[in-house]
């Protein structure tokens, strides 16, 4: 599979985990680490789309940290805006499979929602310009 085409499955699978998102704003429904497992896996194959298409390699890893490391090397900025997205590892395997602890404060789903978002539309905006 060409890295083109990798990168359009990526934000494929990120954009279904955005939607999964979208319908989880109540937390009587949706705990905080179900809510933050489907962003961490958004975020995660948004960047892992985003390092395709700039041709970087990635080894197979959930830390967001890593991958936003990877794209600072490529020269791509993490816009302030998709950092605080960044935070969101943990909800990858250690929240998953452990006792979750209490966060500190509860979870901005809408501004999370809405970050979420603005990452994916960004990388479609990059995507776009390599099929011109």
């Amino acid at each position: 599979m060409s890295d083109i085409e990798q990168a359009k499955s990526f934000l494929s699978m990120a954009e279904r985990d955005y939607r999964a998102l979208c319908g989880m704003n109540d937390p009587e429904v949706f705990s905080d680490e179900i809510f933050g497992f489907h962003i961490q896996q958004a975020v995660e194959k948004a960047l892992k789309a985003w390092l395709c298409v700039l041709g970087a390699p990635f080894p197979k890893t959930h830390d967001l940290d890593e991958l936003g490391a990877l794209l600072e090397e490529a020269d791509q900025k993490i816009a302030d805006s998709f950092s605080s997205l960044l935070e969101f590892t943990d909800f990858a395997v250690a929240f998953r499979y452990e006792a979750f602890p209490d966060l500190e404060g509860d979870i901005d789903r809408r501004g999370c929602i809405d970050g979420v978002a603005r990452l994916l539309q960004h990388v479609r905006r990059i995507l776009a310009q390599t099929d011109l």
